[in-house]
């Protein structure tokens, strides 16, 4: 006949099966009546179509059941029930004809009881009883159409056969269901998956394909490897392929021979409806062990699930405890205050600290940051796979990792304080140290053999002229010595300065200072004595030469002038910027313009002498020795004059080499500013962009996520501005300059801005990959997760990526939510169990898919043991090893404890406590 299209998908017998799988191609013309179909059968785009109720002929509805395939086949399908009775057939038109084994039949595949048989052997008693079983047959929802009990009981094969094929599809083949398909197509795809590892074996179809019975042969193996060696079968011999597989089923699978080899191979295509019977024997043979591989697959999973999670525990464990053990031996060093006693072992330090910054703490801020995203993805995991949540060990939470880093931070930073206060301490101790040696050598210097000029009495043995000579000699000293108490107490406070800047060699100072303060103390006193000496003979003490005295007078003030000039010309001074240099130059250019006012005291000074030499020529008289009242000649102040000359332009010189220095100084100072400048609000914008990203809905997550890896690669290009800061912060440190105007950013600004950047594009990535996790493992579209970032953007008031208590409400209340006190109370526990006081973006999704989430339970994992283990309440190690990898078998075994309980076996394990010990229910 000719169908109209689709329309053999609309002929349904009663119980849904496709006449199809009934009536394999009937070219016959039959009858067909237009009947409303139910609604329930139809797909929704044919439900307005009407179906087509059939009528055909038995000649034409089971056309080639009647072939000898069928009739071996269907008869020794049915001794392999009827002999759980006790009995079998011999001829199936012939044996069914009463319907007394028809009932029998009927009674063992379905277990189940039949209407008492009529005993008689009339026809009427024998229609009966056919009637009887046709009736059962149909109340399991099969329509047998044109099959009647007066057919089976005059023996008609077709109709007897059609009966037969309708039972073995509705008890044997209909309940076959694999990935959703059922019936035939459930059956060859399970055949398929099962053969398909094998060579030569391609399963396609109920006929040809098993032609060859290396089909036949990889079902079993595949199972019972045991009973044949596939390895040695050949394509060329599939009559010995098909009795190996018939003989073996027969005898170790307790299915009886159905088919014969020869048939089959010397059979163009085999009877399609035979195989199938004869297959489903074997899928119902080895359904056992197809429950127990489930429950296997099952168990694998959840333990491979729980192992990686436990190696994740483990290592976050370890390298919680190294970062920890890092912080912990780390702030004693910074921690370590106490100074060096030399500019370059406190120098060292710097450079040591410098390489803990540069070398040894970029990595465990790396460590740091992947820590929390271990964690986070660690908690995200387990929630995914309905596991307790993870609770590190005491100490070792990520917000004692915190508290720890921001408590080395804080010591890191006043360590980096303290180190260069000590440096600039120490350079102005070595600065004093050497001041205060030079004067102490100028002064001692000045005092060699005062002692002893002033314990002299030669005064004693001196003419009048001597004495005088002597008195006028001493007042000079006086003067000299009025002008040397200045620089002793210079000396006194550069020596008290050090004690109080807590010098190294303080005692080697306190020492020699308190030396030239007794010599000092003795000088006075001596001076004094030879006073009082010299005036108790000064009224025998003539007037002496004016001349000499004046001389005397003014050149010991000039003398001394001089030397102050030519201290002050050789001081040493340490400057820290252009002003302070240029305020020395300022001083030193007023030093200058003293210089022609000192020339003329000079040149007056000389004229005394000249005025000397003079009167001695115009009066004849002899000069003999120097000026009794100075020990100082006009060659003395020449030569000091002429020193003081030549110091003036070496103070200049080093004046300028300073002025040189602290430019180059202020160049690097503005080269610092410039790049800090740029470097700066370059992170904050990065800072800000990173935190739109994550509340910006911009395309799926795979797009943020490649947004974010550009940032972030983006980010690390950037790394070679901050090393060339880095590197100029170092030339800064190197050159001891301690304050920038031209920035309000340091070193340290840009260091921990820079860290946090780098930490936050981590926790950013970190966060949308843990969102793909949870898109994924809940089954959530990437409409639904652009709908939960709407929503939750929105009632973010504050735009920084959480939301407060209010807000949240205010969400759920939007979203449907009827929220009273108590019930919001609880949600809050769900999404913020630490009591931050607020909802992030994680939290919200995590609360939005839980409810709908479909994942293992520790009922699931104890249903898939209890298989395992044939419904007993404990299951064995040698069980455990022969339905699982060896790896899941001793995880299961290390864990489980000893069953407690009646009947138990030796060694026998509790997988209960064990399953509830995954999902957190109990304790491993």
């Amino acid at each position: 006949m000719t169908e109209p299209v689709g329309v053999e998908a609309l002929l349904l017998c009663s119980s849904g099966i496709p006449l199809s799988q009934l009536c394999l191609g009937c070219p016959v013309t039959s009858t067909f009546r237009l009947v409303t179909p139910p609604p329930s059968v139809l797909p929704s785009s044919l439900s307005a179509l009407p179906l087509f109720d059939l009528s055909i002929s038995p000649s034409c509805l089971y056309p080639s059941i009647s072939s000898p395939f069928c009739l071996n086949t269907f008869t020794a399908w049915c001794n392999s029930h009827l002999r759980k009775a006790g009995t079998q057939i011999e001829n199936i038109e012939e044996d069914f004809r009463n319907g007394l084994k028809l009932m029998l039949l009927l009674e063992v595949i379905s277990g189940e009881r039949l209407p008492k048989p009529d005993k008689g052997k009339m026809r009427f008693h024998k229609i009966a009883n056919v009637n009887k079983a046709l009736d059962y047959i149909s109340s399991k929802g099969v329509k047998l159409v044109s099959i009647g009990a007066e057919e089976i009981v005059d023996g008609n094969v077709k109709m007897t056969l059609g009966m037969i094929w309708t039972i073995i599809l509705r008890f044997a083949i209909q309940d076959i269901s694999v990935e959703e398909t059922s019936a035939k197509e459930g059956l060859l795809l399970w055949c398929q998956r099962k053969t398909a590892p094998y060579r030569n074996v391609n399963v396609q179809n109920f006929h040809i394909s098993w032609k060859d019975g290396l089909a036949l042969c990889a079902l079993i193996h595949r199972h019972r490897p045991d009973l044949i060696d596939y390895s040695k079968l050949r394509k060329d011999d599939p009559i010995g392929n098909l009795n190996t597989a018939f003989e073996v089923a027969e005898k170790y699978l307790d299915i009886p021979k159905m088919l014969d080899a020869e048939d089959i191979v010397n059979t163009p295509k085999p009877d399609e409806k035979a195989i199938m019977t004869y297959v489903s024997c074997f899928y119902h043979a080895f359904a056992g062990a197809e429950q127990a591989e489930t429950a296997a697959n099952r168990i694998c999973k959840v333990l491979a699930v729980n192992q990686e999670n436990e190696r994740l525990m483990e290592e976050y464990e370890k390298l919680a405890s190294e970062l920890l053990e890092w912080i912990r031996r780390t702030i004693p060093w910074l921690e370590n205050r106490v100074a060096e006693q030399t500019m370059r072992a406190m120098q060292q330090k710097l450079e040591d600290f410098r390489d803990y910054r540069r070398v040894h703490k970029p990595p465990r801020v790396q460590e740091k940051c992947q820590l929390e995203i271990n964690f986070n993805t660690l908690q995200t995991k387990l929630r995914l796979s309905n596991r307790p949540a993870f609770m590190p060990s005491e100490g070792k939470m990520v917000s004692d990792i915190a508290n720890a880093w921001k408590g080395l931070e804080q010591v890191e930073k006043g360590y980096e304080e303290w180190l260069l206060t000590e440096i600039r301490r120490l350079e102005r101790l070595d600065h004093l140290a050497e001041k205060f040696k030079q004067k102490c050598g100028l002064h001692e210097s000045w005092t060699t053999g005062k002692e002893h000029l002033l314990s002299q009495k030669d005064y004693e043995t001196a003419s009048l002229m001597e004495i005088r000579a002597l008195m006028r000699k001493h007042e000079a000293f006086e003067s000299d010595l009025a002008a040397h108490q200045d620089r002793v107490e210079q000396i006194a406070a550069i020596a008290q300065e050090l004690n109080e800047l807590d010098y190294h060699d303080a005692a080697s100072v306190n020492t020699r200072c308190q030396g030239i303060c007794d010599q000092w103390d003795n000088l006075g006193t001596l001076t004094q004595k030879r006073r009082d000496a010299l005036e108790r003979v000064e009224k025998l003490w003539e007037t002496i030469d004016q001349l000499y005295l004046e001389f005397a007078k003014r050149a010991a003030p000039f003398n001394n002038w001089m030397d102050g000039a030519m201290e002050d010309l050789q001081d040493m001074f340490i400057v820290h910027s252009i002003e302070e240099i240029q305020s020395l130059i300022t001083a030193h250019d007023q030093f200058k313009a003293t210089l022609p006012e000192a020339d003329k005291e000079r040149i007056a000074i000389m004229g005394i002498q000249n005025e000397i030499t003079k009167i001695a020529q115009t009066y004849g008289i002899k000069l003999v020795g120097v000026n009794p009242y100075t020990v100082l000649s006009p060659q003395d102040i020449t030569n000091k004059w002429e020193a003081v000359k030549q110091l003036v332009p070496l103070r200049d010189q080093m004046l300028q080499e300073e002025v040189a220095r602290q430019q180059a100084n202020e160049r690097l100072r503005r080269s610092f500013a410039a790049q800090a400048n740029i470097i700066g609000p370059w992170i904050q914008t990065k800072m800000e962009e990173i935190g739109h990203v994550s509340v910006d809905i911009a395309g799926s997550l795979e797009e943020q996520m490649n947004n974010l890896k550009q940032y972030e690669q983006n980010i690390i290009n950037y790394k070679s501005n901050i090393d060339k800061l880095e590197g100029d912060h170092q030339l800064i440190q190197e050159a001891l300059i301690f304050d920038n105007k031209h920035t309000n950013y340091t070193m340290e600004h840009i260091r921990v801005g820079w860290e946090q950047l780098l930490t936050t594009i981590a926790r950013t990535i970190n966060e949308v990959e843990n969102q793909i996790l949870t898109r994924d493992a809940k089954g959530i579209s990437q409409e639904q997760l652009n709908e939960f970032r709407a929503s939750f953007n929105h009632f973010d008031r504050k735009r920084n990526g959480m939301m407060d208590p209010d807000d949240f409400r205010a969400c759920l209340i939007s979203m449907g939510y009827d929220l009273g006190e108590v019930e919001f109370a609880r949600i809050m526990t769900l999404v913020d169990p630490n009591n931050t006081g607020v909802v992030t973006f994680q939290a919200f999704i995590d609360f939005m898919t839980r409810e709908t989430a479909e994942t293992d339970t520790a009922e699931q994992v104890m249903a898939s043991f209890k298989i395992l283990a044939s419904d007993k309440p404990y299951i064995t190690m040698e069980e455990l090893r022969r339905e699982l990898p060896p790896e899941q078998a001793e995880y299961c075994i290390s864990r489980m404890t000893k069953y407690v309980g009646p009947e138990a076996a030796p060694g026998a394990l509790d997988y209960i406590s064990f399953s509830s010990a995954l999902y957190g229910e109990s304790d491993l």
